[in-house]
């Protein structure tokens, strides 16, 4: 009964040994998908879009700021309260769009990166696959303190299944 026993716990502990493991690292994989590259170049306009019309915004509620500034004095109180209200409210507009602005590229950051990162995922499952491995551990989304001489990289094989070089 204890060579039984033994053999039974020692069986799984060799299948173990004989599992393959691979690794690799999305991020160099990602940099170089030309989905990315074009996902990017999208993000950036729209970026700049948004920098280029805070800026304007900016722009002209320093002009009226100086201005108010200049007249402050020789003006009516009624006016100059209403001229500091316009000048408060532009500045919680400018506010709000800077913060409309941030969530809309979060957004759209992310749903650029659905698609590529599903495509991404296909292609280590079919190396996966195709190399017969157990876990393929991707280190730039999972920090992992060791990778062992036994773990394959697969990096090279997930760009080839992409079409990547």
């Amino acid at each position: 009964k204890i060579a039984l026993l033994v053999v039974m716990f020692a069986l799984p502990l060799g299948a173990m040994a004989q599992a393959k493991f691979a690794h690799m690292n999305s991020q160099d994989v990602i940099a170089v998908m030309p989905e990315f590259t074009k996902a990017q170049a999208d993000l950036d306009a729209m970026s700049k879009k948004y920098q280029d019309e805070m800026q304007r915004t900016n722009k002209e509620f320093q002009k009226k700021y100086q201005e108010f500034l200049a007249q402050a004095d020789s003006l009516p109180k009624n006016i100059a309260e209403r001229r500091q209200k316009e000048l408060q409210d532009m500045a919680q507009r400018q506010e709000q769009f800077q913060q409309e602005a941030y969530q809309s590229m979060q957004k759209a950051q992310q749903d650029a990166m659905a698609p590529i990162y599903k495509k991404l995922d296909e292609a280590i499952q079919a190396v996966g696959k195709t190399e017969g491995v157990v876990y393929i551990f991707d280190l730039a989304r999972t920090p992992i303190p060791f990778v062992g001489a036994q773990s394959v990289d697969v990096t090279a094989k997930v760009k080839t299944q992409l079409g990547i070089k």
